[in-house]
């Protein structure tokens, strides 16, 4: 079976994570992938399949080299997705792409259009999977799952492909960064990984965001609007203004590469309380942090302006840059990128815009770099993932966890 034959099946699961529940998994759908792809694993001869009380996912390829004494290797990928657009009724669909714009739907004009994403030039010829246009894929992190169930499916077919044991680890709740919240470390017993949940195949990262979350909450006095001279105190305005002495070149719509960014994810509330929710974004740890300095700045301006305790400021610390942690691995960056040059393609060390279950692990003593699974335009209705790319992706990996085999076990 082909890795987007199993991606197909898998995006039929609702498993769109949710940021306000209190339990893990978020979203109880989760619950029915996971199980179904323990079913899987243990059919194509994975052992130690385990999914534990927190839709945690666990199995081992068993290694097929006697006396193994390298490093334990381990692939992780998501099974939610983003709650961000609809997920439930996706209507996967492959279309042989061959120029222009990527028609969803001619009836209804959904389509990805070329002028503004016009990466699609690189797939003419291809053939790409996507929605109907009402919903997103699911390819994030489908896709990911899809590839390294394949991978176990060549591997069980081929004993001749000599590699170490392999732990797969299948997570619940990325997309709202509890992914690695309950993972235990030691039931997933690897020394090094690679998350396979990037984008265009290809990618090879090291770097991600440090991230930092502001609650702000503004505390107003409301009033009869005709008796309210003097004494109102519009929590609603006072946001507005809040909002507005965060500096516009730094936000998502205006930054790219390595620019780093405040961005105003929620605004609720009324006259009397207002919460906003920032998510503060940088490659450098001191300016993410600068950035939780000025919001603190605007909130004594605010409270000087309109009394104390009109405006709080919440900061939290999420994760870290995991480059600080992976440049002391050198070799889990240059293997995929030897490989993928012998594969013909140059690989793409750009910085992740964002963050990966990588990144908390590698904190937590396991190293892990992410890998690109083949798909675009993640988290939204113009979703698309490459046929082809998810392929090469199975190739890349098949030679991965070749080479990793031939590494000492202090990689």
């Amino acid at each position: 079976m082909r890795a987007y034959e199993r991606l197909i099946k898998y995006v039929t699961y609702p498993t769109g994570s949710d940021p306000a529940a209190t339990e893990t998994p978020s979203n109880p759908e989760e619950w029915n992938l996971a199980r179904d792809l323990a079913s899987e694993m243990g059919e194509l001869g994975m052992s130690d399949v385990l999914v534990d009380d927190h839709c945690y996912v666990f199995g081992t390829i068993p290694g097929t080299i006697d006396g193994y004494a390298g490093p334990t290797l381990a692939l992780i990928s998501h099974i939610d997705v983003s709650s961000a657009a609809p997920y439930t009724d996706i209507k996967p669909q492959i279309i042989h792409y061959e120029g222009g714009d990527l028609v969803q739907d001619a009836t209804t004009g959904a389509r990805v259009p070329l002028a503004d994403y016009p990466f699609l030039a690189n797939y003419v010829g291809c053939d790409i999977m996507t929605s109907d246009g009402t919903t997103l894929l699911g390819a994030d992190d489908k896709a990911g799952v899809a590839e390294i169930m394949t991978l176990a499916e060549r591997l069980a077919a081929d004993p001749s492909i000599k590699h170490g044991p392999i732990r797969v680890c299948f997570t619940p709740d990325e997309e709202i960064g509890l992914s690695s919240e309950f993972l235990d470390i030691d039931t997933l017993a690897a020394d090094v990984a690679y998350t396979v949940d990037g984008d265009a195949f290809g990618e090879v990262s090291y770097e991600t965001f440090n991230a930092m979350t502001a609650i702000v909450t503004i505390n107003g006095f409301n009033i009869h609007p005709g008796s309210a001279k003097n004494m109102m105190k519009n929590a609603c305005r006072i946001a507005c203004e809040f909002d507005g002495m965060v500096p516009d070149s730094e936000t998502p719509e205006h930054t790219e590469g390595y620019e780093g960014f405040y961005h105003l994810c929620e605004m609720a509330g009324d006259v009397e309380h207002m919460r906003l929710e920032y998510i503060l974004r940088d490659h450098d740890l001191d300016i993410v942090r600068s950035r939780g300095a000025w919001m603190r700045r605007i909130a004594d301006f605010l409270n000087a302006k309109y009394g104390a305790g009109t405006v709080e400021v919440e900061l939290t610390e999420e994760y870290k840059n995991m480059r600080e942690v992976l440049e002391r691995h050198p070799r889990l960056a240059e293997i995929p990128t030897e490989i993928l040059r012998d594969m013909g393609v140059e690989a793409d060390k750009s910085p992740i815009r964002g963050g990966t279950d990588g990144a908390t692990l590698s904190f937590r003593g396991l190293p892990c770099p992410n890998l690109g699974t083949g798909g675009h335009n993640f988290h939204g209705r113009k979703e698309f993932v490459c046929i082809q790319s998810m392929d090469k992706t199975v190739e890349l990996l098949t030679r991965l966890v070749q080479a990793i085999a031939k590494e000492p076990k202090t990689l």
